[in-house]
């Protein structure tokens, strides 16, 4: 039995500071490379440093900070590089696995059109980044899986960090916005038809989309001229 389990008060405490870290670090408040500090955080949270020291390991877990021996805790951050080296490699590897999933007879498509279509639904209004987050992730794990190669679905979970799919989601513009949430329709179409090269195009394209959407965002937070150039000027 955890400590949370036998004091309630305490778990929430650990919740508490998990979320207001989390919501600092996604926001950009703690941008990336900040170092954070227990006693500051436990201070302006207003909780004991036990539930911020939780609240990190849980972080650093999902990518968002990391620890550096005899330093302390620092906000992760992804350079322009790191970007491009991330995307690259999706670029590559997951039209592959939309290619197989096209032809496996393993997609199940009611399930990717009920994603979809929830995905719309948050999208709405004022979007929900965690909840399209979440939808999302699970919208191409559905495909991957349907590839019927465990080998890439494991190679891509350690590739593709929520971290980095929450921030393409919070930068893109309406229009981007719309444009990949209208792929994933016609991705589900793509599977429909089985079309195997279909598939691997649209995939392409929704993923080299995504990418040149954040290295924008992360080349004007490093230099406006590590910026590509934006291909729908407004």
């Amino acid at each position: 039995m955890t400590n949370n389990a036998l004091n309630p008060d305490s778990g929430r405490s650990a919740e508490h500071a998990y979320q207001s870290i989390r919501d600092q670090i996604l926001s950009g408040e703690q941008p990336g490379g900040q170092w954070l500090r227990e006693g500051d955080l436990a201070a302006a949270i207003g909780v004991s440093r036990t539930p911020v020291r939780e609240a990190l390991r849980r972080l650093s877990a999902e990518g968002l900070v990391r620890h550096e021996r005899n330093r302390g805790v620092q906000v992760q951050s992804w350079t322009p590089k790191d970007l491009d080296e991330v995307f690259g490699l999706r670029s590559v590897l997951e039209p592959w696995g939309c290619a197989l999933a096209a032809v496996s007879g393993m997609a199940d498509l009611h399930a990717l059109r009920d994603l979809a279509g929830e995905m719309d639904a948050a999208a709405k209004h004022q979007p929900d980044v965690d909840v399209l987050t979440e939808l999302n992730n699970r919208f191409h794990r559905a495909i991957l899986e349907a590839s019927g190669n465990a080998r890439l679905c494991s190679l891509m979970s350690s590739i593709v960090q929520v971290p980095l799919v929450w921030r393409t989601f919070s930068h893109y513009t309406p229009e981007e916005l719309q444009r990949s949430l209208a792929h994933h329709h016609e991705l589900i179409d793509t599977l429909r038809a089985g079309d195997s090269e279909w598939a691997e195009s649209v995939m392409r394209a929704h993923v080299r989309a995504a990418w040149t959407s954040i290295r924008r965002e992360a080349g004007n937070a490093h230099s406006t001229s590590a910026a590509p150039a934006d291909p729908h000027p407004r």
